[in-house]
This record gives structure tokens, C-alpha cells and sequence, in this order.
């Protein structure tokens, strides 16, 4: 089992901007709202930030070579047994 710590904090908020984002959200205390709104804001900065690995050369390889077939035209073994095939 693991515990969740907490922090205890004086907030000045927008009480129009909290009661829309606790709507929105679907939450039922506004210390739920602020957490999920934290949580996604840290989330959606995560996704942005993926695009600064472009183009770093991160991987090695050379994808062209990668997508070629050795046999081209042959289809993969089918291993399903004979009632399964289909017909």
C-alpha cells in the first residue's frame, strides 16, 4: 500500500474560472477540481513536449531497410488450424 501526500495551501482563485473548470471537469470539491486541472495541465505538457525529441537523432537505423520485405510477393504462414480458415 502506498500513501498520497498532501499539501495544505491558501489558494486565491477566480471564483468564475473555478466553478466553470469544476462543471467542466465533473468535480465535486473545488481542492478535486484543482487537482485534475493540475494533473491534465502536466499531462498536455508532457504530449507537447514529445516534439523536441524530433529529428535529435535518437534512434539509429535505417528505416527504409527495416520496411523491406526479404521475400516479397510470399505471405506469412497462416497458423490457424484447418475449421478456422477461412472459407
Amino acid at each position: 500500500m502506498y500513501s498520497m501526500r498532501m499539501k495544505r495551501t491558501t489558494l486565491v482563485l477566480n471564483d468564475k474560472l473555478l466553478d466553470e473548470a469544476t462543471r467542466a471537469l465533473g468535480a465535486k470539491t473545488y481542492s478535486a477540481t484543482v487537482n485534475t486541472a493540475l494533473a491534465e495541465l502536466l499531462r498536455v505538457r508532457k504530449i507537447l513536449s514529445i516534439s523536441a525529441f524530433f529529428g535529435q537523432g535518437l534512434w539509429q537505423g535505417d528505416l527504409e531497410e527495416m520496411r523491406e520485405d526479404n521475400d516479397r510477393g510470399a505471405r506469412p504462414p497462416d497458423h490457424r488450424s484447418q475449421g478456422e480458415k477461412k472459407k
